[in-house]
């Protein structure tokens, strides 16, 4: 197995690092007399459907058998009430500066022992779908919270004789614990306004307290799989794949990289008017492989936005539970979805495997590019970056708008441009290990790096097509990259409507700006959290060269 889930009498102790006080407290209710094992997807559906306030819709899932469902499952809506996204700043990391593991290990215990009256249901799954990379997941979640578990098995892997017999030949991982998430939705604390996410990275736990939205359970268990990743020879991707076969017998692998509403999905699955023939990986966690560039899905499904699917979308063939949306009766007298975020912003679905035709778990293939997305003005459509420094650290200092997917403290501004490590937002280890693994890939496994700008370039927005297009004349090999301004580590694709005029005064000293910002966040590591995300000196220089260059 990749993860261990027992243990000899001499295993058992504080001798073993597997085991800690955060860990304890978790795992232990899992044993309780008022638990209930949840053994298949076909009882998790019954349990969701008949969950007080699930609307089970006339729309039938597709293919159902071949995801493990009975043949006459329905779609199931569920909905949140005022909480529709994420709040990161409910979150705490032990092991972060600042954190008491003692006093979180009190408050966990307390929320463990109201939950002594509750029906607690057990659910498992597997979390990579390859034996390269595979590790098991525990959740424990109360009566009333059906529909959350039912969506989290989906999402994930669920327990076959295929998996399990995968499972038991993966690759073994030392000193790694399965995956513990002790859930109630219903807690609250005074001191816990938006609820609480206490994970205990080192230790493979997490307790997700005050949280209704199905996001953060997903979300909070990648946290946990990310880490392990981490420590265990992998470069941890909140990300898509996507991988190209040419008509020559050559394939090239594509990874992009941003957060929600960057378009990252929609690159991900573009078939370019079926121009290519393309087999996707998943279009948002994957690990990357240090030692031989291959690249491992984590889930099967898809957390999807219903934002920009209409009703008779196509796409709404493959959904299987859906989140903050609506509902309707249609001319037939069925019970339907109203989708496009007509109730609500960041309206969600969890969608089917078979949504994407040519889907595969693992890429043998080496990723050839590495795509940054970001949604910052100053920059052109495309850009090409040289040298392993420059582009690891536009990575680390990913900067996007923030989404809707988000619930924001208050006093934040929601326009604001801010910056996201390699859009993960998840990440519970120093950010030195993320830089240092892939700037390894550009430097030693010499994969390409690019920024495209998926928002605006100034005021002038940059379409999808615009984009696609230039992905399409780097698939091909037909792009033309120039030298830009006085940049020697920067490259550009010249897009007409889209040349930058660096001459433009205005438009340099904003450019200026933009990268000073940057620089400003890498400074910041040094201090913030204790130094906990300080990234080595030549991070920093990279992004000073390139002011520099642009005085």
């Amino acid at each position: 197995m990749a993860t261990k889930s027992r243990f000899s009498w001499d295993e058992i102790g504080s001798q073993n690092p597997i085991f800690s006080q955060i860990r304890t407290t978790i795992e232990t209710p899992f044993y309780g007399n008022n638990v209930v094992h949840v053994n298949s997807l076909r009882e998790a559906y019954k349990l969701a459907a008949a969950s007080p306030g699930t609307i089970v819709t006339d729309m039938p899932v597709y293919n159902p058998e071949a995801i493990g469902l009975d043949p006459d499952a329905k779609v199931l809506l569920f909905n949140d009430g005022a909480v529709r996204g994420r709040a990161a700043a409910a979150r705490r990391i032990i092991g972060e500066p600042g954190v008491n593991t003692a006093e979180y290990a009190l408050k966990i215990s307390e929320a463990v022992y109201q939950s002594r009256f509750k029906k607690l249901y057990h659910a498992q799954v597997y979390v990579g779908l390859d034996e390269d990379f595979m590790v098991r997941a525990h959740l424990l979640i109360p009566e009333g919270q059906e529909n959350i578990m039912y969506s989290w098995m989906l999402n994930f892997q669920y327990l076959t004789d295929e998996y399990f017999n995968m499972y038991q030949r993966s690759n073994k991982l030392k000193n790694e614990g399965d995956i513990y998430v002790f859930s109630d939705p219903t807690w609250s604390h005074p001191e816990h306004p938006m609820g609480l996410t206490c994970f205990d990275p080192q230790h493979n736990c997490a307790a997700i307290l005050g949280m209704r939205y199905f996001g953060e359970h997903k979300k909070g268990t990648l946290t946990l799989a990310w880490a392990i990743a981490n420590r265990n020879g992998y470069a941890s991707c909140h990300g898509g794949q996507k991988r190209y076969n040419l008509p020559n017998g050559k394939k090239f692998v594509a990874g992009v990289f941003g957060l929600s509403g960057s378009g990252k999905s929609t690159i991900t699955h573009a078939r370019h008017n079926d121009k290519y023939d393309i087999t996707v990986l998943h279009d948002d966690a994957f690990v990357i492989s240090t030692e031989n560039g291959s690249s491992v899905a984590l889930e099967p499904a898809y957390f999807d936005k219903t934002q920009d699917y209409p009703l008779n979308c196509e796409d709404n063939k493959y959904l299987l539970t859906v989140q903050n949306n609506g509902a309707t009766i249609d001319e037939n007298g069925k019970i339907v979805l109203v989708t496009e975020d007509i109730r609500n912003g960041n309206g969600r679905a969890v969608k089917s495997k078979l949504w994407s035709p040519n889907r595969v778990d693992k890429f043998d293939e080496p990723v050839n590019a590495i795509f940054w997305l970001m949604k910052d003005p100053t920059l052109p459509p495309i850009v090409k970056l040289r040298g392993a420094e420059l582009a690891s650290v536009m990575g680390a200092t990913l900067a996007t708008k923030r989404t809707s997917a988000e619930r924001l403290a208050p006093g934040v501004d929601p326009n604001a441009l801010v910056v996201e490590p390699y859009a993960n937002p998840f990440r519970t280890y120093p950010l030195a290990d993320d830089y240092n693994k892939f700037k390894a890939l550009f430097q030693e496994r010499h994969v390409d790096c690019y920024i495209l700008n998926t928002g605006h370039f100034m005021d002038k927005k940059v379409t999808p097509a615009v984009t696609l297009g230039a992905l399409e004349a780097i698939i091909e090999g037909t792009s033309e990259f120039k030298p830009w301004g006085k940049f020697s580590d920067i490259e550009i694709m010249e897009i007409d409507g889209f040349v930058p005029d660096l001459n433009d005064a205005d438009y340099a000293h904003q450019l200026q700006e933009r990268m000073k910002d940057r620089i400003r966040f890498v400074e910041s590591r040094n201090t913030e959290k204790g130094g906990f995300d300080k990234l080595p000196a030549e991070a920093l220089e990279a992004l000073q060269k390139v002011v520099k260059e642009l005085e």
